[in-house]
């Protein structure tokens, strides 16, 4: 199988890695992360003209890619740079949200996801749920035309940004029932919701939304009632990619850094990199990154297989991602010795961002759970159709 990148990705990821190099430095970077807003409204029109937000959607959603290699390109891209604006809430959890259960009517916002006119919210995790997507405290009843939400939601990625918000709650069943979980579009200006933001160790920014008597109307319900765990699933994965290919963005760039300064840091009149113990640790390094790039193929490659295929190649790479991210963390940081904790060094900010995506959409213990759970499901499948 054939894994190069088309001429066309390769273009997109030229020119994102180019404009970011050029405009996107890191002194840039922590003057966003560090602003009131913690991102850009200028760069996000940047990104928007340059495509990476309408290549993250299908060309049916409005988008002109959508492909796992083309999430890929993109959040690789992203994470090279330290890139803090809300691509994932709104290009990619939100957008395929809206794509995988919305009707003719509500899919008309996919266009303005894919050129930046609207920020959306996925507001789904709650403070409780510890990344068990079906764990749904949240409640919406029917009240005449319309319903009433109530509950509240947790570390909702730039929520403060967030003009509508795809929002699950609780239909019917129990707390922890995959059927009767349902999602509704809710404004960001609807009364009875409460937007408080936070920043995050690595720069970004997380909302908590309360929800006391939200009223929507029968229109912002997203497909049939008590169907949306398919749909929250799908777009949690696609989120899972986004973020893996994020984390080996970081690696690379975290790597890039430590080789440099391997190369320039002199001790006893000679680099330190000329101590065989240091190219050891190094060597392993760039082994396991390596690794970390095949698990992120094989998620890609699997984006659009059947539900088991995909989510197993999922949260392998999300298992392993967590794995390395830390360790590369901890190894280029051990490397560049004390200077490597200060602020002022951008492999400080690396490390923090990859320390964070390890425990965003579920960290390396919930994956390996999770993957043996799936390929036990697929044996049994297996069995009884034998």
């Amino acid at each position: 199988m054939n894994f190069e990148h088309t001429e066309e990705r390769r273009m997109l990821a030229d020119s994102l890695d180019r404009f970011i190099a050029q405009q996107y430095g890191f002194e840039t970077r922590d003057r966003i992360a560090a602003s009131p807003q913690g991102w850009s409204g200028a760069m996000w029109e940047r990104f928007a003209e340059l495509g990476a937000l309408g290549v993250l959607l299908r060309e049916e959603d409005g988008g002109f890619g959508g492909a796992g290699f083309d999430i890929a390109v993109v959040f690789e891209a992203l994470g090279r740079g330290l890139v803090v604006e809300p691509f994932l809430g709104s290009a990619v959890l939100a957008a395929e949200a809206i794509a995988a259960a919305g009707t003719a009517v509500q899919k008309e916002r996919l266009a303005a996801l894919a050129d930046g006119s609207l920020i959306a919210g996925f507001a789904h995790d709650e403070p409780d749920a510890y990344y068990a997507l079906a764990h749904v405290g949240t409640r919406a009843v029917r009240d005449g035309d319309g319903w009433v939400l109530d509950g509240v939601k947790s570390a909702v990625p730039q929520g403060e940004a967030a003009g509508l918000f795809v929002v699950s709650a609780r239909t019917a069943g129990a707390v922890d029932d995959e059927a009767g979980i349902s999602l509704f579009l809710v404004p960001a200006d609807a009364a009875g919701l409460t937007v408080r933001g936070t920043p995050t160790i690595d720069g970004g920014r997380v909302a908590e939304l309360a929800l006391d008597g939200v009223r929507v109307d029968a229109g912002a319900l997203l497909g049939a009632e008590g169907t949306a765990f398919a749909a929250i699933e799908r777009a949690v994965g696609r989120g899972v990619l986004a973020l893996c290919a994020e984390a080996l963005g970081a690696m690379e760039a975290a790597k890039a850094a430590t080789l440099d300064y391997l190369r320039t840091r002199k001790q006893f009149g000679v680099p330190i990199g000329s101590f065989q113990a240091l190219q050891h640790r190094m060597a392993d390094l760039l082994l396991e990154i390596e690794q970390a790039r095949s698990a992120v193929i094989n998620a890609a490659a699997a984006l659009d297989a059947e539900r088991l295929v995909r989510e197993r190649a999922l949260s392998a790479a999300k298992m392993s991602i967590g794995r390395i991210g830390t360790m590369v963390a901890e190894e280029c940081i051990q490397l560049h010795g004390g200077i490597g904790m200060t602020w002022e060094l951008p492999l400080a900010h690396y490390a923090k961002r990859l320390v964070m995506i390890d425990h965003q959409l579920g960290d390396e213990d919930h994956h390996l759970a999770r993957y043996i759970a799936l390929g036990a499901a697929g044996a049994a499948r297996m069995q009884d159709a034998a």
